[in-house]
């Protein structure tokens, strides 16, 4: 799974009617995480390892 901000106007329920932005990831991360029932940090691991494989980016 990947977090992005590229909707710009399918904002998380707080901001609905504004613009989305990144700054809203946490939002979702935390959101994500209670659905599944694991700590936010672990959200955050896996879509950072998703995104630098998927990017071909060097570990952040």
């Amino acid at each position: 799974i990947m977090l992005e901000t590229d909707a710009p106007f399918l904002t998380p329920e707080p901001w609905r009617g504004k613009r989305n932005e990144p700054c809203h990831l946490g939002f979702t991360a935390a959101r994500i995480a209670g659905i599944k029932g694991i700590p936010t940090e672990e959200v955050w691991r896996a879509t950072a390892r998703t995104a630098e494989a998927f990017f071909e980016l060097s570990p952040l």
